[in-house]
């Protein structure tokens, strides 16, 4: 007998139902409603949705089966996939879900971290993997960043702060942590658009040699120390950390660590160790984890190749083979909550914009970008930490940590 076709229509509907509540479950459950394809809907826990997932196409549901982080990054990129609703309650949701549901799991993500480390960034596939991300288009940044081109986390003193003063604010941070004087030679590796370095030089009266393998930001960062004429304090230099050989009194790196991989810890080790002077100081500020894994394989695919975000035992591969003293360990997670979330009101703000300069998937692709950081960031996924070490046998350094915060 030959099945009804309204038969087979609740047969594919069910079967749908099924296969996205197991696809649910796996990740945690999230107190979200589903609409799909024929325009049926269901919540998914029996709390109040925050936001609806529509699956436009049954195929974006089996490319999510088969490869859920990558699948779901690729079809909302494409459009396959709708969110309706508060766009970041959703991805701040989701991600709280699966964050819970992996709680447990420790062994297996932390040895696919060991291996993962085993892959050498040479410097020829740091600088590529570098250019990808920072080297698509300085006006591309300039339409959400704020008008400094910081592109790292901001440090919100008061709940108004802006992001612009709180970015201003962070770069004060990371000065007053290093105690820098007048006088003193600076060496930062990986400096993004030079805001950093420029800010030290003119306001804290100190010599900056600044590296980064972007070509696109090095030549940016020259161009404003001319307008700023700072051209004989900072040097921007275009090349890999690796080649560092200015002897300094203070070191810093703020963002750079995520794209070096672990397997580079101890090179980086090294270099501080040779040309930090014996009464220097170092920082090291990054992306971090509470513990070893692999970054998101959407993430390595499409937006940073090569990443790795580390976590303090990890980075700890930096300090202990060298003997160097770790003097403070901050953690400003809810502030680069915070900061993505202001980059991602911006983002939206110019979506036209982006699409019309690129295309609608780019868009969409950093539109959930910038939502999944600042979930990550949001549901202690991840991590900011700022660190100030020095050399083992270093006892010029601060007693207290008043010195940091002004009065």
């Amino acid at each position: 007998m030959l099945e009804a076709p309204q038969s087979r229509s609740l047969a594919h509907q069910s079967a749908g139902q099924l296969l996205v509540r197991r696809l649910m479950r796996a990740v945690g459950d999230p107190d979200i409603s589903i609409r799909l394809w024929d325009g049926s809907e269901f919540p998914v826990t029996s709390r109040p949705p925050v936001a609806t997932l529509e699956f436009r196409d049954r195929k974006a549901l089996y490319r999510l089966l088969f490869s859920p982080s990558v699948g779901f990054g690729e079809c909302y990129s494409e459009g396959l996939l709708e969110v309706h609703g508060d766009f970041l309650a959703f991805v701040n949701e989701t991600t709280r879900a699966l964050a819970r549901k992996q709680a447990g799991s420790y062994h297996w993500p932390r040895l696919r971290s060991r291996l993962h480390a085993l892959r050498q960034n040479t410097p020829l596939r740091a600088t590529r993997n570098a250019r990808h991300h920072y080297d698509l288009d300085n006006d591309f940044y300039r339409l959400w960043l704020d008008e400094h081109m910081i592109y790292t986390c901001a440090y919100y003193e008061t709940p108004e702060t802006n992001l612009a003063a709180a970015q201003l604010a962070k770069l004060d941070h990371v000065c007053r942590k290093i105690d820098l004087q007048p006088g003193m030679t600076v060496v930062e590796a990986g400096c993004g658009w030079g805001a950093l370095a420029l800010h030290m030089a003119e306001h804290y009266g100190v010599s900056v040699h600044a590296y980064n393998v972007s070509k696109a930001q090095v030549e940016w960062a020259r161009a404003r120390a001319a307008e700023r004429g700072l051209e004989d304090r900072v040097r921007f230099v275009l090349d890999d950390y690796r080649n560092i050989n200015e002897h300094c009194d203070r070191f810093v790196s703020v963002g750079m660590l995520e794209h070096v991989g672990p397997a580079n810890y101890r090179v980086l080790g090294d270099l501080v160790k040779r040309v930090l002077e014996p009464e220097g100081l170092a920082l090291v500020h990054s992306i971090g984890r509470s513990y070893p894994r692999v970054a998101d394989a959407w993430i390595r695919k499409y937006i940073f190749p090569g990443g790795h975000i580390p976590s303090l035992g990890e980075m700890a591969e930096i300090f202990e083979p060298h003997r160097f003293t770790v003097l403070d360990v901050e953690n400003l997670r809810l502030h680069y909550a915070r900061t993505s979330a202001d980059w991602l009101a911006n983002f939206e703000a110019v979506t036209d914009r982006v699409t019309e300069r690129f295309d609608e998937v780019f868009s969409r692709m950093w539109r959930l970008y910038l939502a999944g950081s600042s979930a990550g960031f949001q549901s202690g996924t991840l991590q900011l930490y700022q660190i100030v070490f020095a050399h083992g046998d270093n006892n010029d350094v601060p007693r207290t940590r008043a010195y940091m915060y002004p009065r």
